[in-house]
């Protein structure tokens, strides 16, 4: 594609934003447009499969905050008629660029600011996007991804990508070869990954984070307690006698392995008051009140509060 072509699209018309979209608007209006342009979804139409690459290309350039500007202020200056040197030299208005980028005309400037050079032989194709979801298990101890996408315009093909384990929200991997197809070669395809949330699961960096309900016997006498963990064996902690709601147990090692990091298990205590008691239970309760009676757990609250 010529250089010139670039400058000339407009990647926020192609996205329906304004230019001072954020970066989160840029994420989720592609989101949006891919799920609808997506050629799995509209095989064998060519105009659908033309605007899902133009989509794609957009997203591309303005999801990169360097391309992002070199783009912004490329583009404000062919559309006056010139273009000011990002070295802050002097304001051309068209004539001879070859001070600035070693030869070649206004319509290479552009491929020169991405590194392409208007006129350094093929170029490779466009990089394309696309988004994953896999569960917040995959997430953690790794997963292979296998696609159907249609890259090339020639249907679609099966793609194999590996997820390492430790992956974040957000993360994207890179499949090379899997781009859009160029005279020196296909691009590459980005894929980001969305996780799912666990329902008992979360993390915070390579510590997987869990809450443990416990009883209120368990809490004041102190209990020994089986506690799932992700790779489906049991880990069993410790409760200490009078464990308040809200203490943090950890557990060394059996968090998010990434790289050479590995984690821990981080469990936050939570006692269940019942919501109702009786018979024998009610009885035993109030036996405790009553023997606990001559202790005021207010007192020292109440002071301060009137302090």
């Amino acid at each position: 594609m010529a250089a010139k072509d670039l400058y000339e699209k407009d990647f926020y018309k192609i996205l329906g934003l304004d230019k001072k979209a954020t970066p989160d608007e840029i994420k989720k209006k592609y989101r949006s447009l891919a799920r609808d342009l997506h050629p799995d979804k509209n095989q064998g139409d060519s105009a659908l499969e033309e605007k899902f690459k133009a989509v794609s290309e957009a997203y591309d350039i303005l999801s990169d905050s360097k391309k992002r500007a070199e783009y912004d202020e490329a583009r404000s200056h062919f559309e006056r008629g010139g273009f000011r040197a990002p070295t802050g030299g002097q304001n051309f208005q068209g004539g001879d660029f070859s001070d600035i980028f070693g030869g070649g005309s206004s319509q290479d400037i552009f491929a020169n600011l991405f590194g392409g050079g208007g006129r350094r032989g093929p170029r490779k194709g466009s990089d394309l996007q696309t988004d994953a979801t896999i569960t917040f298990k995959e997430s953690v101890f790794g997963t292979t991804l296998e696609l159907k996408l249609n890259t090339d315009g020639n249907g679609p093909q099966n793609i194999s990508a590996r997820v390492p384990a430790g992956v974040n929200d957000g993360a994207k991997i890179r499949v090379k070869g899997k781009g859009a197809p160029g005279e020196a070669g296909p691009g590459d395809l980005f894929i980001e990954l969305n996780v799912k949330p666990h329902a008992t699961f979360s993390r915070k960096g390579e510590n997987l984070l869990l809450t443990l309900p416990v009883t209120f016997a368990e809490a004041a006498l102190g209990a020994d307690i089986k506690v799932p963990n992700l790779s489906g064996d049991d880990v069993t902690v410790r409760l200490a006698a009078g464990t308040p709601t809200g203490r943090v147990l950890r557990v060394k090692g059996r968090g998010i392995k990434k790289g050479a990091i590995t984690g821990d298990l981080l469990i936050t205590v939570e006692v269940q008051v019942p919501r109702r008691v009786e018979g024998k239970a009610e009885e035993a309760i109030k036996a405790f009140a009553a023997a606990t009676a001559d202790h005021d757990i207010r007192a020292e609250f109440i002071t301060k509060a009137k302090s």
